[in-house]
């Protein structure tokens, strides 16, 4: 759903030295968003609009806080964008 090039270039990273880095973080927000969104893999595609904007921001929080991550409060602010998701209304 979003590619390494366009994590990148929404982390303004411009070099190839994080490429595996930001795959792995891509891998670990598409997990998280299907978990915390309780979303099926066609319901997260469905929903992309909202999915692709969790997965960025969570690939950034990651990525920028990546000694000091606080996943709790990570967690929380995917349930306030994956709320409609996760509760049926979409």
């Amino acid at each position: 759903m979003v590619t390494l090039q366009e994590a990148k270039n929404y982390l303004r990273v411009d070099h190839p030295e994080d490429d595996r880095l930001i795959s792995d973080l891509l891998m670990t927000a598409k997990k998280l968003c299907m978990d915390v969104g309780r979303m099926s893999e066609e319901k997260f595609e469905r929903n992309e609009d909202t999915t692709r904007t969790a997965m960025l921001f969570t690939v950034s929080y990651l990525y920028e806080s990546r000694n000091t991550a606080d996943f709790h409060k990570l967690t929380l602010s995917l349930r306030s964008i994956l709320f409609a998701q996760r509760e049926g209304i979409i």
